[in-house]
């Protein structure tokens, strides 16, 4: 058995490839992946629609094996050594299986004795907030609170690595930021996490590092500030009078109905041009909004086809100490 070749990765992909069907009707979901992350951090996951990030997770989990490639788990094969990385390695799926007819504490109890080292129940229940429905079927609670059962199971036999597949869907956003929040103190616990969501701001908010898949292939990596950087800001107003022609910095006019956005490369400098073109012109500026790059912009380049890494994937470099804002 290969040993994982870099021991700062907990997860550690290369030219990862995963094919549905053979022949003329073969598809390539997953096309020369390569993937780091870090142990002790937390990285999400992202991808456009049918990007192969399900196909990837899956592979990682040792759910299926790759086609081709070279995958190390805490530098194990998630495939040959399942059984070992299954002690050491808490997977939250989209969705669980749990009998309704269980009441919270039985369901506990019931996955805690498939668990090494397990956590008390008691403990669990505290941890997400369930004392209250302990004694509820499972059947009776909400998503939301499924869903808080399902990282209590995930989270308690003290794994090294958490995969959290969707960990917030169906929950409200007070019970999202208590989610972010226990994701948070995981990594600060010494665990590392893979995270997928469709939420960009909890990946935004959660995240050490990011990898945005698109097509079958990781398109833009690095921290959440160094992959927004290099696109353009934004300003938005309604206006009757038009646009003056000569802001500096601005590299694109939209006009959606009655709202014009500039996309800006000098985001203060525009603004400080538009605001005296209004002001020697008279003119209002209705509902005026100005906003730096952020993850958003970033991945609604990638899935319109607009950003240059959907054709060049690209690798960015985390920036040095100091360098964020």
């Amino acid at each position: 058995m290969t040993n994982n070749p870099d021991s700062t990765s907990a997860v550690w992909v290369r030219g990862l490839r995963r094919t549905y069907g053979q022949g003329a009707s073969a598809y390539e979901a997953v096309r020369g992946v390569d993937l780091d992350v870090p142990v002790g951090s937390i990285t999400a996951l992202l991808g456009t629609n049918g990007a192969g990030k399900t196909s990837t997770l899956e592979v990682i989990e040792g759910l299926a094996p790759a086609t081709a490639g070279e995958i190390r788990v805490l530098g194990l094969d998630p495939v040959a050594d399942r059984a070992a990385l299954r002690r050491r390695t808490g997977v939250l799926l989209q969705r669980s299986g749990f009998s309704g007819d269980l009441t919270v504490r039985e369901t506990l109890r019931m996955w805690s004795a498939t668990v090494t080292s397990p956590r008390s129940v008691d403990e669990m229940l505290a941890l997400l907030s369930l004392e209250q429905r302990a004694d509820v079927r499972m059947l009776a609670l909400s998503g939301g609170e499924t869903r808080r059962v399902d990282l209590a199971c995930t989270l308690m036999g003290s794994p090294e690595l958490v995969i959290l597949d969707e960990p917030t869907t169906g929950l409200d956003p007070e019970s999202r930021r208590e989610v972010w929040r226990l994701v948070s103190g995981l990594r600060d616990g010494g665990a590392t996490v893979l995270i997928t969501t469709h939420y960009l701001e909890e990946a935004e908010t959660l995240s050490d590092r990011l990898e945005i898949m698109h097509a079958g292939q990781i398109v833009r990596s690095g921290t959440p500030t160094a992959i927004a950087a290099g696109h353009p800001s934004k300003i938005s107003f309604v206006s009757a009078a038009g646009v003056p022609e000569d802001l500096a910095g601005v590299r694109r006019v939209v006009h959606e109905r009655d709202r014009t956005t500039l996309e800006t490369d000098a985001l203060q400098t525009s603004l400080s041009d538009l605001l005296a073109w209004a002001a020697h012109n008279r003119v209002e500026l209705d509902g005026l909004d100005a906003r730096s790059p952020s993850l958003e912009t970033v991945f609604l380049s990638i899935a319109d086809g607009r950003d240059p890494a959907v054709s060049a994937p690209q690798d960015i470099e985390t920036p040095k100490e100091g360098a964020l804002r």
